[in-house]
């Protein structure tokens, strides 16, 4: 990759991963399914094609507030995949160079489930290739109430700043993302990353993320590359 093209490369590149449930339905499968075809395989898949083109942040919606709301056997389903098969996919992820972190409420998971993501965190903390942030449940609201609590019970009659708001929310010393994917079809952010998306690029394909490979990645890249960046001015 030349350094034009480098340049052209987001650094933060935030992924809405939506469509597994249709996915499932329309080829007659459990809708479970959808979610571990994307644990299974999409994910390594994504990973791997961003950090070969040069993204230094992946984030990956992965589980919202709201899914909670969901049937009982989906949400055991998808709290068995991250038992199973991301817990699979650490070492390998690991050797990749990829240091994982992660946004959003995780008092709510069960503590088997706390426990190993702070292992994962702990395990490759060290590693340089790129830095991958799973939004588990994560929503954009409850992260802007939390942070106001954090500012309220610290509050020292300080002045409030867009720079002190910020290194108080989930996502603290990481650059807001430069490009934001949501595939599934949907034209809405539902509540992704709502302050650090002030000045993000969107893009919107119908391709239901159990189908998002290397190609409609590209698609999106190659979408934001021909874009122009203004930041208001």
């Amino acid at each position: 990759m030349t350094n034009d093209e480098h340049a052209l490369i987001p650094k933060h590149v935030a992924i809405i991963m939506d469509g597994s449930r249709r996915w499932a339905k329309a080829k007659g499968l459990a809708v479970y399914k959808g979610h571990e075809r994307i644990a299974k395989v999409v994910l390594r898949q994504v990973i791997e094609h961003a950090k070969k083109r040069g993204i230094v942040h992946l984030t990956m919606w992965a589980f919202s507030t709201e899914n909670w709301q969901r049937a009982q056997d989906e949400v055991s389903a998808i709290l068995m995949l991250f038992r199973q098969a991301l817990q699979a996919n650490v070492g390998d992820l690991h050797k990749l160079g990829v240091r994982i972190l992660t946004i959003g409420d995780l008092s709510k998971f069960p503590a088997d489930i706390q426990e190993s993501i702070g292992k994962w965190k702990e395990l490759t903390k060290d590693n340089t290739g790129i830095t991958v942030t799973f939004a588990l449940n994560y929503g954009g609201r409850d992260e802007i109430v939390r942070t106001i609590r954090k500012i309220v019970a610290g509050q020292k009659n300080e002045e409030v700043t867009a720079e002190a708001v910020s290194a108080l929310l989930d996502t603290a010393g990481t650059p807001d993302p430069e490009l934001i994917v949501r595939p599934g079809g949907e034209k809405r952010l539902s509540g992704f990353l709502p302050w650090q998306s002030e000045y993000s690029e969107l893009y919107f394909t119908d391709t239901l993320m159990p189908d998002f490979d290397d190609a409609e990645f590209d698609k999106a890249l190659e979408d934001y590359a021909n874009r122009q960046r203004r930041f208001g001015k």
